[in-house]
């Protein structure tokens, strides 16, 4: 990976054996595998050890969970939280496990509607909750530092999985609590 990132150096115009640029290529494979660790993580894995059987039947919330991914069409950050929330049905999972599950896919290159989309999916055949929601909105760099440069603009997306989709009310009621 340094022999490319050396090239691209140098397609850039620079000189990539330069003071400032000797460690870049070693820096930046390093930053790229931090940032992509997802790949060598599964869902699974993250929540095995932290499910417990529990009588209880209210929704669960986690918000403001904080997400950080790379734009897959332009390598750029995204950043933005996460709101989960999900009603168990006789398990729970431990609270931090929610956020390390949006870790899970979010260190990936990604699309954000695929993350919303994967971090519902995981939790749902985990869990097997009555019912499961995520929204993310985040900021998204390729929108912000080329193209349309619109600085405060964020993107908003959902995966409503169970009764979270079906139910009217429940939808509500995680709507509510999660962008308060």
């Amino acid at each position: 990976m340094q022999d490319a990132i050396k090239k691209i150096l140098e397609e850039l115009g620079e000189n990539p054996t330069r003071n400032g640029l000797k460690e870049t290529p070693r820096r930046v494979e390093e930053s790229l595998r931090f940032l992509t660790q997802g790949y060598h993580l599964s869902a699974e894995e993250v929540i095995a050890d932290a499910l417990f059987e529990e009588d209880h039947n209210e929704m669960i919330v986690v918000k403001d969970i904080e997400i950080y991914s790379l734009c897959e069409h332009h390598l750029l950050p995204f950043v933005g939280k996460a709101h989960v929330g999900y009603i168990p049905n006789g398990r729970i999972v431990g609270l931090s496990k929610i956020a390390r599950v949006a870790d899970v896919f979010a260190r990936r290159l990604q699309l954000q509607e695929r993350l919303t989309k994967e971090i519902a999916d995981a939790l749902q055949k985990s869990l097997r909750p009555l019912g499961v929601g995520v929204i993310i909105e985040a900021e998204h760099f390729c929108m912000m530092m080329r193209g349309v440069e619109k600085q405060n603009s964020k993107a908003m997306t959902s995966a409503m999985r169970g009764s979270f989709l079906d139910d009217e009310k429940t939808r509500q009621e995680f709507l509510r609590l999660a962008v308060a």
